[in-house]
């Protein structure tokens, strides 16, 4: 069972993704935020690529904001909060197989880029030194640029990908909104 806690330390432990939560008594809820914010920094860490990163204010303010709306909700309310995982794919498991089903290509193209980036890092840390030196400063200065720039074109095929994805959408409710009255 949850319970509401002092104000202080909700806001004190709020600071840490996970912890409010745990603090709170949502056990799950709070193990499964403060693991998706480590992973994310082990992940970046390991890598070597600093852009994936950018999912950490999300994860931070996420945490954040849910345990002072947790902490602001009437206890008729809070009370019946039930304490689950913030990925729960056992209870959804249809949904999680259609949306990799749906995304496997992205998903797909961001890990061979991910996975791509990293060999790349760890490919130059070994070969790098035993270049001559122009050689080695335009390497050096590709393996900066190249992971940066693959990332980016990721970014900008899944932007594409998105608009296409929503122009195709309209254009199937416009068809069908002009099929329905050709009905009529």
């Amino acid at each position: 069972m949850t319970n509401k806690k002092n104000g202080f330390f909700t806001f004190m432990f709020s600071l840490l993704p996970g912890a409010g939560e745990m603090y709170m008594g949502f056990m799950k809820r709070g193990i499964s935020t403060m693991a998706a914010f480590f992973i994310v920094i082990a992940l970046s860490a390991w890598s070597g690529i600093g852009v994936v990163m950018f999912v950490l204010p999300i994860i931070w303010f996420y945490s954040f904001f849910t345990v002072h709306n947790l902490r602001s909700l009437p206890d008729d309310e809070f009370f019946t909060i039930e304490d689950d995982y913030i990925f729960n794919f056992s209870t959804e498991k249809d949904k999680t197989i259609l949306f990799a089903r749906k995304y496997k290509n992205l998903i797909a193209v961001f890990l061979i880029v991910l996975g791509a980036s990293s060999l790349w890092n760890n490919l130059n840390r070994i070969f790098l030194p035993f270049l001559p030196g122009r050689l080695r400063d335009f390497i050096y200065s590709l393996s900066y640029i190249g992971p940066q720039s693959m990332i980016s074109l990721a970014i900008i095929a899944l932007g594409v990908y998105l608009i296409r994805g929503k122009k195709k959408e309209l254009d199937m409710l416009e068809d069908k909104g002009e099929n329905h009255n050709e009905n009529s």
